[in-house]
C-alpha cells in the first residue's frame, strides 16, 4: 500500500454552466421576440433567430465567466488529503 498527498477541491462543471447560459439567452430572445410589435421586413421566426444568435452567445459567455469566477473562489478553499493506493492483481487462472 502506498500513500500520496493530493489536493481536493470543488470545481464547477463548465458544460452545465454553458448550457444554462444558452437556455437563459434563448428564453430572453423568445420574450423579446414577442415583446415588441411586428416588423414588416422580418417575420417573428427570423427575429427570434437573430436574437437567439446574439443572446445565446452572450448567455454562454456570461455563464462561462461565472463558472471561472466560482472556480477561482473554490480553488482557494482547497485542502490536502492523503490518498492510499492498494495494488491488486488478477490471476489469469
Amino acid at each position: 500500500m502506498t500513500e500520496d498527498e493530493v489536493v481536493v477541491r470543488r470545481a464547477p462543471r463548465y458544460g452545465r454552466f454553458m448550457l444554462i447560459g444558452f437556455v437563459l439567452g434563448a428564453i430572453t430572445a423568445l420574450v423579446l421576440t414577442f415583446a415588441f410589435p411586428d416588423n414588416p421586413d422580418f417575420d417573428r421566426g427570423q427575429v427570434f433567430g437573430f436574437l437567439l444568435l446574439g443572446f445565446g452567445a452572450a448567455g454562454i459567455a456570461l455563464a462561462s465567466l461565472v463558472a471561472l469566477v466560482l472556480d477561482r473562489v473554490f480553488s482557494k478553499r482547497s485542502r490536502s488529503a492523503i490518498a492510499e493506493h492498494e495494488a491488486t492483481h488478477r490471476s489469469t487462472d
